[in-house]
């Protein structure tokens, strides 16, 4: 073949479309995402028993946005609902640890909560539901987490059908709060919701003005919840820390995620041996402050003990009734002027510092990540609860493939 300079113009021209045509295939799959007509969701139909249904997918509509589900952690509330229904919500689809891709958006949805531009292909979580002010903004300070908001995966069974991340997709509904966190790795955002709850708490904590620098303080539960306390007190540079729990394994655990000494309890014969046991492990005094992360009221009447005249105590263990803690008011509250404080779940603005906090302990080298022990597929869904409800590891997730 002669190269002309007519030659070398076809030539040229050739590649130069073959390679718009690619950048054109390129933007093309970037954009369009297949959308199935149908889905599977995990719904509890009775007690302890999960069925994987599948129903056609919704309609999206111009406030809405379609999410492929990736993972969902498995919580103790889901585990409540598993055995006993507590919220009267069978048949449910639950799941509110999720996360995963947005695959279809309304025209109206352009940025997230935060402001943060919305599109898909990024990687969300939801947070709440404000069906009575939808123009709520994370920003809002008069806006209060008691009360007028529902989440995702505890939401009655409808029409919709995808209304908890224990499916494929779920469906994100106008007036919701969505964030997104692409640049976070999928079991970080799994563990996002959780660690949200104990951010609230720490806010919560600070308040009463005794949380501090070189504050000691004793974490009492060991589960998924007391121990993404421990990690945030320690990202907070808090060094004094003492876990308490019955189960070594998660002891151990805790002091990876940055407790000084643990405590376990079935070592010590009765409270007060148990007090003093926690005081040693700080040198021979008594907490300045405390979190109470079990429901147990046993738990909830025995921390008192633990912490000194004039401390502080957050009570975040009793997302569900319990039952009732016996406590002396005299000693426990009144003679010792402890300053009490309840925490429930989280507000919108308690996210952005959440995203923060799984960067900052990732980058000080605290396990986060392996808090999640189990991972199952969606099918095997009531088999993933009944090994959360065994404690046979940390944190149980959903993952889907």
């Amino acid at each position: 073949m002669d190269i002309n300079a007519t030659n070398v113009e076809t030539i040229v021209k050739q590649v130069l479309e073959g390679m718009l045509d690619g950048k054109v295939k390129q933007s093309t799959s970037a954009t369009s995402v297949h959308v199935p007509t149908t889905g599977r969701v995990a719904m509890l139909t009775k007690l302890e028993h999960y069925e994987i249904k599948e129903f056609p997918l919704p309609p999206v509509g111009d406030g809405d946005i379609l999410v492929k589900v990736e993972g969902c952690g498995v919580c103790g509330t889901d585990a409540h609902e598993f055995k006993g229904d507590p919220f009267g919500l069978i048949p449910v689809v639950l799941g509110h640890e999720g996360t995963g891709e947005v695959i279809k958006i309304g025209k109206n949805v352009t940025v997230d909560s935060a402001g943060k531009s919305l599109q898909v292909g990024d990687k969300v979580v939801t947070s709440m539901i404000f069906p009575d002010d939808p123009n709520i903004t994370m920003f809002d300070l008069n806006k209060k987490n008691i009360g007028g908001a529902d989440v995702y995966g505890l939401l009655p069974d409808d029409e919709i059908h995808f209304n908890g991340w224990f499916a494929d997709y779920i469906l994100i509904r106008a007036g919701s709060s969505i964030f997104n966190v692409s640049d976070l790795d999928l079991k970080s955002r799994i563990l996002i919701e959780p660690s949200a709850v104990l951010i609230h708490a720490v806010e919560r904590a600070k308040t009463t003005g005794i949380l501090r620098f070189n504050s000691h303080v004793v974490v009492q539960g060991c589960g998924p919840i007391g121990l993404l306390c421990i990690a945030i007190l320690r990202t907070m540079g808090i060094e004094n820390i003492v876990a308490v729990d019955g189960e070594q394994q998660r002891l151990d655990f805790a002091k990876s995620m940055g407790a000084d000494q643990s405590v376990n309890f079935k070592d010590f014969g009765g409270i007060e041996a148990l007090a003093k046991g926690v005081a040693e492990a700080f040198g021979g005094h008594p907490a300045d402050f405390a979190f109470q992360c079990t429901g147990s009221p046993v738990a909830h009447a025995n921390i008192y003990k633990f912490i000194r005249k004039g401390g502080g105590l957050c009570e975040l263990g009793f997302f569900i009734n319990g039952g009732d803690a016996t406590i002396n008011p005299h000693f426990d509250l009144c003679a010792k002027e402890i300053t009490l404080v309840g925490s429930w779940v989280y507000e919108l603005r308690d996210y952005a510092t959440t995203f923060d906090f799984l960067k900052r302990a990732k980058a000080i080298g605290l396990p986060i990540q392996e808090l999640i022990t189990h991972e199952y597929a969606l099918e095997n869904i009531n088999e993933a609860h009944v090994t959360n409800i065994k404690m046979e590891g940390l944190k149980v997730a959903i993952i889907n493939q």
